[in-house]
């Protein structure tokens, strides 16, 4: 095999170019990420604006109507509690539920999910093609989550709902992580009870909690 002593030089601009465009790929959530992916770098080497949504145009991940959040919670019964859940599995019981397959590959795409999938994770992303807004997605995610069937509004621990806030924040990459940490240590210190449980109520009708 030939050697060559060529070394390959890499730009300083190229971590924040990959940085922008990942942000951007988020944003806009593409059906087809490599045609956007094309279709972007060749406007950023044209000196054009690239194909990147607006964020008040953001509809997370998609519009497919066949998604409710009734079959999000049929789809969280049959993960059975794991954390942890391997993806033929998980696309299995998706086309069982006759669920878009478009669907699923944007969020494997904007997840970057892999061979091993973090349940809550995949389900926030999924849970985001409902809610254009955060606020929106972490109250179908507590709808999901809930076990408190017909007994008041839905509630999770605090700790699932932090975990969840932060991930969706930084997907979202549109907030800074110190709102997150200020709007969590509000939550923990001024809002939750001693139950340690967080309900739909407190983030989404709470003047002071802004989280976007």
């Amino acid at each position: 095999m030939p050697q060559t002593d060529k070394q390959i030089c890499i730009p300083p601009e190229l971590p924040e170019l990959l940085k922008q465009f990942t942000k951007a790929a988020i944003r806009t959530q593409p059906q087809d990420l490599i045609q956007w992916a094309a279709d972007y770098f060749g406007a950023m080497s044209r000196g054009e604006i690239p194909p990147v949504r607006e964020r008040s145009e953001r509809v997370a991940l998609s519009n497919w109507a066949e998604l409710t959040p009734e079959l999000l919670k049929i789809l969280h019964s049959r993960v059975a509690g794991r954390l942890i859940i391997h993806v033929d599995e998980l696309a299995q019981i998706w086309k069982v539920l006759s669920l878009p397959t478009d669907l699923f590959n944007s969020v494997m795409n904007v997840g970057r999910f892999t061979e091993e999938i973090e349940w809550l994770k995949f389900l926030a992303l999924a849970c985001s093609s409902l809610g254009v807004t955060i606020a929106k997605t972490l109250k179908i995610v507590c709808e999901v989550l809930s076990s408190d069937h017909d007994c008041g509004p839905p509630r999770i621990p605090f700790s699932t709902f932090q975990f969840l806030y932060t991930y969706i924040a930084e997907v979202d990459g549109e907030i800074s992580a110190s709102h997150v940490s200020r709007m969590l240590n509000y939550i923990e210190q001024e809002v939750i009870g001693p139950d340690g449980l967080i309900k739909v109520n407190d983030f989404t009708q709470n003047p002071r909690v802004r989280l976007e």
